[in-house]
């Protein structure tokens, strides 16, 4: 998540991991705005890197895993203000399935690459609700209702 101080705008790849109506997500927190947030998993894109390619290295570098199924969903402009810096993202959003099928056990998953941003299974439900906040802001009723459709009703 970071600050961007050089006032340049970010690559990220994100994957949206489902599995029984949970989210796999990173939890992060806000110390300026006082705000714990939650953002889809994923990071950046190096400089002449595909952005598949480093989704698929971010989840191996978080997440000890392999990522199966990858299907691309769409890009999102994303403009915010973290830790009270300005930043501008645009984000691949992808959809995948971990490989290290253990990992849908745990309830949290500590980052393998730092001890920021834990990941955590997060329900649709309190999604839609808005009963977490989710970075980046989007319109996740349509979204999920394309992407998971039997778990909408």
């Amino acid at each position: 998540m970071g600050v961007n101080k050089n006032k340049q705008i970010s690559v990220k790849a994100l994957c949206l991991i489902e599995h029984k109506g949970k989210l796999l997500l990173n939890k992060g927190y806000d110390k300026v705005k006082d705000e714990t947030f939650f953002r889809i998993i994923g990071g950046g894109v190096n400089f002449r890197e595909e952005s598949e390619k480093a989704l698929r290295r971010e989840i191996k570098e978080e997440l000890g895993s392999e990522i199966e199924n990858l299907q691309p969903i769409g890009v999102v402009e994303n403009i915010f203000i973290y830790e009270g810096e300005k930043n501008h993202e645009i984000m691949f959003i992808y959809r995948g399935d971990l490989s290290n099928k253990k990992l849908y056990k745990q309830k949290l998953i500590p980052n393998v690459d730092s001890k920021d941003f834990p990941a955590q299974w997060v329900s649709l439900s309190d999604i839609l609700d808005g009963k977490i906040t989710l970075y980046p802001t989007y319109n996740y009723k349509r979204l999920f209702s394309e992407l998971f459709p039997d778990l909408m009703g």
